[in-house]
């Protein structure tokens, strides 16, 4: 793991939460002040439960999950856990790049920052 999420794409088909990210396609990343290790098990436990979602890969810091639109698109869904900034960064990008994903990636990102933030 290099500490870095994959990038955004040039088209308007993701969002991402770490440095360098375009205006456009930038998000703020979770809070995970406090414990942040039981704040990314608790993420984890949240994404695990989405709908249309199934967890690929997971280690202590990072997470990677499919997630299927109502549409049958397949979109990526990451997050990275930053212990010393107090962030769990995060990435949600269509799987096929297309001109636009209608803010499906967007909507996904604050639906579930909404429900980690009400716990």
């Amino acid at each position: 793991m290099s500490g870095q999420l994959s990038p955004c794409t040039f088209f308007p088909t993701s969002v991402s939460s770490q440095h360098g990210t375009r205006a456009r396609h930038r998000v703020e990343p979770f809070d995970a002040s406090g414990d942040p290790t039981a704040a990314f098990a608790r993420l984890k436990q949240l994404v695990a439960s989405a709908p249309r979602t199934v967890i690929v890969a997971a280690a202590d810091d990072y997470l990677h999950a499919r997630c299927r639109t109502r549409l049958g698109f397949v979109d990526d869904l990451e997050f990275l856990l930053c212990p010393a900034e107090g962030v769990i960064h995060v990435r949600s990008a269509s799987y096929i790049s297309l001109f636009t994903d209608f803010g499906a990636n967007r909507r996904r990102v604050e639906w579930l920052r909404r429900r980690f933030a009400s716990g």
